[in-house]
């Protein structure tokens, strides 16, 4: 188990690198920068040009790019990301401030939609009803569809502004997370339902499935101790790369209801330009991939005997 640990944590520097390069890279082409926005919109318009060089030059803007890039390459190997060019606060301080709010939005959105998509899945799979069975697998095509801010805006409107039955907005208790929680959740039921009901079918069309039947292995059974197991890991699959997703769709879904969280900072930091604070969002985000799919590889094998680590990377 440490020899695996030790080569995806090697696998994933590369990554890591990668994606802090390329962020780098694009955010420096950018017409302009944190600091001259600043600068044009705080009342400083009437610096002189020597004061404004000067600010630059304190900021490292007036460097070369690959001095930029390795100052900032060591500052992050050492766990400083900078500070914000807009506020002046630490880059780490502001994500770990904002992370709170945005994990505890992705962990309910993730728990209603594997939840619902399983359901959904295995009432598809098992609907003896063809009727039923394509209406049930006509649902994820139509979620996956539907982009989140307009689900957003319409729970906004029935639920809070007709029914007033929830609040439209906030961070505070658990009522504020109900209408984010379940339109982030949206493309995860549709994408697990889908895969999860094509899977089961597959499964339940093998030979062994008919052996347990014959031996008298009644319904539910045959449903969760042989089918479910089996037919779990492109679930399972698709569900990492969805954990890796709901990083991006909180920056709509919290821009909508108005939440604090990472996806309202990286709203605003790219409004302003504020490079530094997007770097460290854009390294949270690669962070949060290789993590995810490190537990998964880490699932493989306790749903199904036959893989092994070295195989669940193949």
């Amino acid at each position: 188990m440490a020899k695996y640990l030790a080569s995806r944590a090697l696998q994933a520097l590369p990554v890591l690198l990668g994606t802090f390069t390329l962020a780098f890279v694009l955010l420096s082409v950018l017409p302009s920068d944190a600091l001259s926005i600043k600068l044009s919109g705080s009342g400083d318009s009437a610096l002189s040009q020597e004061e404004i060089a000067r600010l630059r030059a304190e900021q490292g803007y007036d460097d070369p790019l690959p001095l930029q890039y390795v100052r900032q390459l060591g500052g992050l190997l050492t766990g400083d990301m900078g500070v914000s060019l807009h506020t002046g606060s630490p880059v780490v301080s502001m994500i770990g401030s904002a992370l709170p709010h945005t994990a505890r939005l992705a962990v309910a959105a993730l728990l209603v939609g594997v939840t619902a998509g399983l359901v959904i899945g295995s009432l598809a799979a098992h609907a003896r009803s063809r009727a039923l069975r394509e209406l049930l697998m006509s649902v994820p095509p139509l979620g996956i569809s539907f982009p989140t801010f307009a689900v957003g805006l319409v729970l906004i409107q029935v639920v809070s502004f007709q029914w007033r039955a929830l609040p439209s907005g906030g961070t505070d208790g658990f009522e504020s997370l109900v209408l984010p929680a379940l339109t982030l959740s949206l493309p995860v039921t549709a994408t697990v339902a889908q895969i999860f009901a094509r899977s089961l079918r597959e499964v339940l069309d093998q030979g062994y499935i008919d052996t347990a039947t014959a031996k008298g292995a009644g319904r539910l059974r045959l449903h969760l101790a042989h089918a479910v197991r089996n037919a779990a890991g492109p679930s399972l699959t698709a569900t990492g790369m969805v954990i890796g997703n709901l990083l991006g769709g909180a920056v709509v879904t919290e821009t909508v209801f108005s939440r604090e969280g990472v996806g309202r900072l990286t709203a605003d930091a790219v409004t302003r330009q504020d490079l530094p604070v997007v770097q460290g969002v854009v390294l949270l985000s690669a962070l949060v991939f290789v993590v995810v799919n490190l537990l998964v590889d880490l699932t493989y094998p306790l749903l199904d005997r036959r893989v092994t680590l070295t195989e669940a990377t193949r």
